[in-house]
């Protein structure tokens, strides 16, 4: 609306109109501005989030060499050409194989004549020029033994009887306790699938087995490992020093979780649908060891007097920090870890006293290293985690019988994973509770150089009150 020069000369009408127009005006100036400034705030939400993930994409990826992943997901690197290469072989004196120190048979043979010159070669004069051993595997057939048990109508009452069997060969399944505990050993400890394993029995020991038998075999293996696995915890809760780790396991098409106890002289597993602390709780109650070694997981902490945190699993949080670029703190906390645990394997040759000073100088370098501020994300998570932990960092350095790393309950669930991977886990409960009683046994037969072969056999054919050999066959 053009203005006339003279505003005075303006009608009210005219007034109204123009400050109407000038309201709108600012209004619109207003929306425009508060429009402009979300469209700001929103593209400096984006720049910060973007930015943020640009941060993550840039950092390196998590391997199981820098961080907790297993080494199933981590991903190994070609070998350059040169590295592929047999280097050459150093010179050393031959070694040959052991020979046997009772052999079943020895053949000698002696010369006649010279084979040169065909003269007469006398056996006075004939010495051992060439001994070695041929090897071979007798062919295994099945021991049947068939039982007859006569009897008839006795004469004098009329009842109709049968004669006792011999203890030991009571009528029920046909397969004995060393057939059961091969099953068993080849099923849990190898990953033999059952028909896969029928097969295996038929060509290697000539025995006629069913998926059906072998599956009841597992199922009266049940209790005798349980009734062993009970033993065994006993001897892990009364262990002043215990290891513990768990890994997950599938039952029933759910994921449940395997879990570790390595005590002094026994292990035990346990398979739960939990990974919660209420496992621990309800396994060892109000015991509490004197150290309780493990990982960070909240789970497991809080259930003994001391904790040993495993160092093997800080090394590789401090290996990732370096990656993203934090020299300052975790460079240093590695190199510190690197070193005590060199400490810690020679702590058998070391005095008591000298433990003690090193540990002390540990805890005077840690001080400094903890005073230094980190540099990056990952570099300041684990600072932070070492400012409120770093009491249970160095407690094997006095107690020769706490291991710095838990990499020994690793190894206990190493096998458990391989049976995970190849059976894709159990269908039944008591199939799962039946594996860990298995692996309980083996496990603490390893850990004391026992025989796994012997052990299960022995486990399984030991007598229980009201034990029999029910069970179809």
């Amino acid at each position: 609306m053009p203005l006339p020069l003279a505003p005075a000369q303006l009608s009210h009408i005219e007034k109204d109109a123009l400050i109407a127009a000038l309201t709108a005006r600012m209004v619109l100036a207003d929306e425009r501005i508060a429009a402009q400034d979300a469209h700001i705030a929103a593209q400096n939400a984006l720049i910060v989030a973007l930015e943020a993930r640009l941060n993550e994409l840039s950092r390196p990826p998590k391997t199981p060499g820098n961080s907790s992943k297993p080494p199933s997901q981590g991903q190994k690197q070609d070998l350059p050409a040169t590295a592929t290469e047999r280097p050459a072989r150093k010179s050393r004196p031959g070694v040959g194989r052991t020979l046997h120190p009772n052999p079943d048979r020895t053949i000698d043979r002696r010369l006649a004549t010279c084979p040169k010159c065909k003269a007469v070669f006398p056996e006075t004069s004939q010495t051992p020029q060439q001994v070695y051993e041929r090897i071979e595997l007798p062919p295994v057939r099945p021991d049947v033994t068939q039982i007859r048990l006569s009897g008839g109508r006795c004469d004098c009452c009329g009842e109709r009887v049968t004669a006792q069997a011999p203890s030991g060969l009571e009528q029920g399944s046909p397969f004995g306790h060393s057939i059961a505990a091969m099953v068993v050993y080849l099923h849990y400890a190898h990953a033999i699938g059952m028909e896969r394993l029928a097969l295996l029995m038929n060509e290697l020991f000539a025995l006629s087995i069913s998926e059906g038998a072998i599956s009841n075999i597992l199922a009266r293996a049940r209790q005798p490992l349980l009734d062993a696995t009970a033993a065994i915890e006993k001897v892990v809760l009364a262990s002043p020093v215990v290891c513990s780790d768990e890994t997950s396991v599938r039952v029933k098409g759910k994921n449940w979780w395997e879990w570790v106890f390595i005590g002094t002289l026994a292990v035990l597993h346990v398979i739960q649908p939990s990974r919660g602390k209420a496992v621990v709780t309800a396994l060892f109650g109000a015991i509490q060891p004197e150290v309780w070694v493990s990982d960070m997981l909240g789970s497991q902490r809080g259930h003994g007097a001391l904790w040993q945190v495993c160092l093997a699993h800080l090394l590789r949080d401090a290996k990732y920090a370096i990656e993203c670029g934090d020299t300052a703190f975790s460079a240093p906390f590695r190199w510190l870890l690197l070193r005590a645990i060199a400490i810690g394997r020679r702590r058998e040759a070391l005095k008591d006293t000298t433990l003690k000073q090193y540990l002390h100088d540990l805890d005077r370098r840690l001080d400094r290293i903890l005073a230094v501020a980190p540099i990056g994300e990952p570099g300041r998570k684990l600072h932070k985690r070492m400012l409120a932990n770093r009491a249970h960092l160095f407690v094997f350095m006095t107690n020769r019988a706490v291991p710095p790393t838990n990499n020994i309950s690793e190894r206990h669930l190493r096998p458990s994973v391989i049976f995970r991977k190849v059976t894709n886990g159990f269908r039944c409960e008591w199939g799962a509770q039946t594996y860990a009683a298995f692996r309980s046994v083996v496990s603490t037969a390893k850990a004391n150089r026992a025989s796994v072969l012997d052990t299960v056999r022995f486990v399984i054919s030991a007598k229980r009150p009201g034990d029999t050999l029910a069970g179809a066959g």
